[in-house]
């Protein structure tokens, strides 16, 4: 798992190319539009609030292994 975030004081941990081509899933967990989305074009993507994120954390991933799994 690696985590790119983004805020008032910019990117950090951006992610790289062959970080993002290597994934099996984007989980962008925002609430304003972000930089560098068309970064994830072709990719597998859940969106959600941050809130989501943050309050249910363990239901998020279940989600995402399911929906790897599926392909």
């Amino acid at each position: 798992m690696h985590i790119e975030t983004q805020g008032t004081i910019g990117i950090e941990n951006e992610l790289t190319t062959k970080q993002i081509k290597e994934a099996d899933l984007v989980i962008l967990a925002i609430d304003v539009k972000i930089s560098g989305r068309e970064r994830f074009e072709g990719k597998r993507i859940i969106q959600v609030p941050t809130e989501i994120a943050i309050k249910s954390p363990n239901k998020l991933i279940e989600k995402a292994i399911e929906v790897v799994k599926r392909t």
